[in-house]
């Protein structure tokens, strides 16, 4: 019961990290209508911004707030020049773009820091574990960050429902020719959107530092977990993807821990049960998004109807 505990909680703590790239993409997805591969980007270059500034200073404080601003920055940048311009153009256009920008950013880190993978001590402060139940202790800085991703998913509705800035997103979700027409700055408004968008990947990347190593292409790695969430949950729908990101990383972590253990009393070869279970375990999620798929199309909680 003890590792199962642990294993559920990983499993939330994936869950959340999915969530902040997530929510970024299907906001921007959702208000402004553009595919942005390039997601996975952004939290790679929160993770070496972190990495970099912790290296210089020893203080995760410091560093953390630097790989936030790099990734707003980055992001911000990268829809001034680059996805601007592809509002108008079908969805190929800006894959193909944002595909583009992935390339770059690992030929730009490979060439400002290196193949080797860097790596983020634990700051001292949420170094540690705490006693969960008897038999289990839970490495705190692993609950913190199940702290900050519910307090951002709070935030984010708070942000959406509750301010100017949101009802001027949903507005231009809604009719943006009408919020052009209105007098706001809808360029304006579609950057600084970007830039929130970029800044929850950042975010992710500046938590990922201290528990996994920081390296070129790490992105990609998580992209296509980010993308499944999206479908699974809804696209354009941030509840969607709070629900399907912990639906995802806790059915992904369960898959792996637990699988490998009952294939071995089912079969008499231990090495092909595991190989078995490795396949099943990597299938999981894929096919836990062909059954909501077909269950309900438009995903769990989808944006409209």
């Amino acid at each position: 019961m003890p590792l199962l505990i642990e294993q559920a909680l990983n499993g939330v703590q994936l869950g959340f990290m999915l969530f902040l790239l997530a929510a970024g993409l299907t906001l921007i997805f959702g208000i402004m209508g553009v595919i942005n591969l390039a997601q996975g980007s952004l939290y790679m270059i929160g993770a070496y911004a972190t990495a970099a500034v912790a290296a210089k200073t020893g203080s995760f404080l410091l560093a953390a707030p630097a790989g936030l601003a790099a990734a707003a920055l980055a992001g911000m940048s990268m829809e001034y020049l680059v996805v601007r311009r592809l509002y108008a153009r079908d969805h190929l256009d800006q894959v193909l773009a944002t595909f583009g920008l992935i390339l770059f950013f690992n030929q730009l880190t490979t060439i400002l820091f290196g193949r080797q993978p860097l790596f983020v001590e634990i700051p001292p402060f949420l170094n540690g574990s705490v006693p969960i139940v008897e038999g289990l202790r839970y490495p705190v800085y692993r609950l913190a960050i199940i702290a900050v991703g519910l307090a951002t998913a709070i935030a984010l509705y708070v942000l959406i429902a509750r301010t100017r800035l949101g009802m001027l997103i949903r507005a231009g979700a809604t009719n943006r020719d009408m919020v052009r027409a209105l007098g706001v700055d809808i360029r304006l408004l579609y950057t600084v959107l970007f830039g929130v968008g970029a800044m929850l990947a950042g975010l992710a990347g500046v938590m990922a530092g201290p528990i996994l190593s920081v390296q070129v292409g790490m992105g990609e790695q998580v992209l296509i977990l980010t993308f499944v969430v999206v479908v699974i949950g809804g696209v354009g729908s941030i509840r969607g993807a709070f629900v399907g990101a912990l639906v995802v990383g806790v059915v992904d972590t369960l898959l792996r821990a637990v699988l490998p253990g009952l294939l071995r009393q089912l079969m008499s070869s231990g090495s092909e049960a595991d190989a078995l279970a490795s396949g099943l375990s990597a299938m999981g999620v894929y096919m836990l998004m062909a059954i909501v798929l077909l269950i309900r199309p438009k995903g769990l909680l989808p944006a409209h109807g």
